[in-house]
């Protein structure tokens, strides 16, 4: 038992990643590699990846030092072992590769049925194998740069002094009114316990009372703040909404920023700075995943019209984003320049402009990118569009609302001053029929030592979305839960 330990001991310890090898210089030294195939050409030449970095590593193998029935039984998708010479490439396209002197087979794979064959695949079809789909180039570089995004959020709140605050999954209020919440019950279907109105008697249910997954951590996060000063929440929350667009997800990640002694101004400020970092660590650090998926739009593009093309590159218009100051404007503001385009007197939007109206993504895109070519934030949103949490502003009709523009998506974040003045948050209440009773909690905040506070929410796959440049937000989640959808 001990001897087996140490040889896997040994085996681990002795692998060398490719993303190291590829930035080693070639001296002829005895390296050992794992990964998959991505191709075996010529009988000669196997094209490996770990996963470790986008780019590949070329093994040359010769048949006359190898079982030929071991060579026979690698085909795209198995897995291997191959230790050997790390030269310089004699071939284009690598630096280095890996004259193979010893060869082994993790695992087969069926070349007729295996579903990664070395062909372009459609977005489509490798959703229908998100089990499989991270192998990709592509979806390869999305999930690096995810993970890449998630660690710059850590990053940026741990290094200015805020503490990450696990905000509870389930819920028994509805932060956002919207209503489309997911129930949370151990009553069986056609079982459960009736009031005698016929309604559900929740009072013998596991929490003893109606609950749901979170729609957002924010209001939790405001206790936080409201004692340490500066938390933010980053985690999963849930929407029961029977969309099936590119941009709706039923199960997501928000982060949720909340900060004390905060106003609107404050909160624009780190939405701007914030953002900006994530896009710069990623520009920073993953450049190769980042050029990868601009080829690919680029390629994808080649045969538009001019005018349905991206006006910039992937990593172009990111870094135009980080390079320029965001638009601040007033929602007032944006109804006014909306209702005097061009597309608004051509009758060319689809939707409505009105004040008092939300804003819909054809009318975000066109202030981001036709009328100032640049983020945009938007500030002071009409009262009866936002929710209750929202401070009010002196002209009694708006609130101190803003939402983030980006081009290509519009709405990344999402936030406010919220209501510190508990006369003006019960009035609010009131109008929009939420009981005080479900949210003694939030309401005691303002009665104890109440401050004006501010915070936000980035949906996090929105934001992967603009960096990686795909088109569809179930290609930046590994396994999308989206309405009829739940299979991996």
């Amino acid at each position: 038992m001990r001897a087996e330990f140490l040889v896997q001991f040994f085996i681990k310890m002795k692998r060398t990643e490719i993303k190291s090898l590829l930035s080693t210089a070639p001296e002829e030294q005895t390296v050992t590699v794992m990964g998959w195939v991505r191709n075996f050409r010529s009988n000669r030449f196997i094209i490996l990846n770990d996963g470790s970095t986008i780019n590949d590593l070329q093994v040359v193998v010769d048949f006359e030092n190898f079982d030929e029935n071991l060579l026979h039984q690698i085909k795209t998708g198995s897995s291997i072992k191959a230790t050997g010479k790390l030269v310089a490439s004699q071939g284009s396209g690598q630096a280095v590769e890996l004259i193979c002197e010893e060869l082994h087979l993790f695992g087969a794979a069926d070349a007729s049925e295996y579903k990664l064959q070395p062909k372009q695949h459609s977005l489509e079809f490798l959703r229908e194998q998100a089990h499989f789909r991270m192998r990709t180039k592509t979806f390869g570089a999305v999930f690096r740069i995810r993970h890449a995004i998630a660690y710059a959020i850590h990053k940026y709140y741990n290094d200015r002094g805020y503490y990450y605050l696990h905000a509870p999954i389930i819920t028994g209020s509805d932060a956002e009114g919207a209503g489309e919440m997911f129930h949370v019950t151990t009553f069986e279907p056609n079982e459960a316990p009736l009031n005698e109105d016929g309604s559900i008697n929740y009072k013998e249910d596991f929490f003893g009372k109606a609950t749901n997954l979170t729609v957002s951590g924010q209001l939790q996060a405001e206790a936080g703040a409201l004692a340490l000063g500066k938390v933010y929440t980053f985690g999963p929350t849930f929407r029961a909404e029977n969309s099936n667009t590119t941009r709706h997800l039923a199960e997501f990640w928000m982060i949720e920023p909340e900060v004390a002694f905060f106003d609107i101004t404050d909160n624009m400020d780190l939405a701007e700075d914030f953002v900006k970092y994530l896009i710069n660590y990623v520009l920073d650090n993953y450049p190769d995943d980042l050029a990868v998926l601009d080829q690919r739009i680029q390629q994808l593009e080649k045969n538009m019209k001019t005018e349905d093309r991206r006006p910039m590159g992937l990593i172009e218009t990111l870094r135009f984003v980080v390079d320029n100051e965001f638009e601040r404007i007033t929602y007032t503001e944006a109804i006014n320049i909306l209702r005097n385009s061009k597309p608004y007197k051509k009758g060319k939007f689809q939707y409505d402009v009105e004040w008092g109206k939300d804003l819909q993504s054809e009318h975000e895109r066109y202030l981001v990118e036709k009328k100032f070519s640049k983020p945009v934030i938007v500030v002071d949103y009409p009262k009866d569009i936002k929710a209750f949490y929202m401070r009010l502003n002196e002209d009694g009709k708006t609130v101190a609302a803003m939402d983030v523009l980006f081009p290509g998506i519009g709405e990344v974040i999402g936030g406010s001053q919220r209501e510190e003045r508990l006369e003006n948050l019960l009035a609010r209440m009131e109008e929009m029929d939420i009981p005080e009773e479900e949210l003694w909690w939030y309401l005691e905040l303002r009665k104890f030592g109440s401050v004006p506070h501010a915070g936000f929410g980035l949906g996090f796959e929105r934001m992967v979305l603009f960096i990686t440049g795909m088109g569809n937000i179930r290609d930046v989640i590994p396994f999308p839960r989206t309405p009829k959808s739940a299979e991996f």
